[in-house]
């Protein structure tokens, strides 16, 4: 087989891959209504939204931060979001000082009240700097909120509305999140929170 054909054929395995993936998702779209309806009504009473993740979960992180604090598609007034991973002064500083365990933790800590939200991104829920921002959040009355993947994770538990996806390829289950927070903002665009 030429590499062209090989290319060809892994791109196709994993597109049937992505479309089998999205089954798995619509089977959970009341997991993702929920999430989108208790954010809509954090926004309504002024809370904030803290958002975390680890590698590509970070980088989904600070892009749902950056849209409501910005815009999706809308013109609308900006919803207070800031990503606890955005700031790589405070990442280092606090791993240095604390353990790389801490760094979301911490931030919760000085930047979180009870009305606010967390939401974490992890593909397996199973990073100790996501467990203990979840823990951190629970004490301060913050609700919790996880895209995450495989279910029975340390994460979940911690979660008042989480997003397990049953799938064992971190790619396909980072893209399911991808597609989850623009679905998130659409549906708090079309229906801007009152305030």
């Amino acid at each position: 087989m030429t590499a062209r054909a090989a290319a060809s054929v892994s791109s196709s395995a994993a597109i049937a891959a992505a479309r089998a993936a999205l089954d798995v998702l619509a089977e959970r779209i009341s997991v993702v209504n929920s999430i989108g309806d208790r954010l809509a009504e954090m926004f309504a009473r002024g809370g904030k939204l803290l958002t975390c993740g680890n590698g590509g979960s970070a980088a989904e992180a600070l892009h749902l931060a950056e849209e409501l604090m910005g815009r999706y598609a809308a013109r609308r007034a900006p919803l207070a979001a800031v990503c606890l991973n955005g700031d790589p002064t405070a990442l280092t500083c606090i791993a240095n000082d604390y353990g790389f365990e801490e760094v979301f933790a911490r931030q919760v800590d000085g930047l979180a009240a009870a009305g606010d939200s967390l939401l974490v991104l992890s593909t397996s829920g199973r990073s100790a700097n996501i467990v203990r921002a979840l823990e951190r959040a629970r004490a301060r009355g913050v609700t919790t909120l996880g895209l995450l993947g495989p279910p029975g994770s340390p994460a979940e538990p911690l979660c008042d509305a989480a997003l397990t996806l049953p799938l064992d390829n971190p790619a396909r289950i980072q893209e399911l999140h991808l597609l989850v927070i623009h679905a998130l903002l659409e549906r708090l665009e079309a229906k801007p929170p009152a305030g």
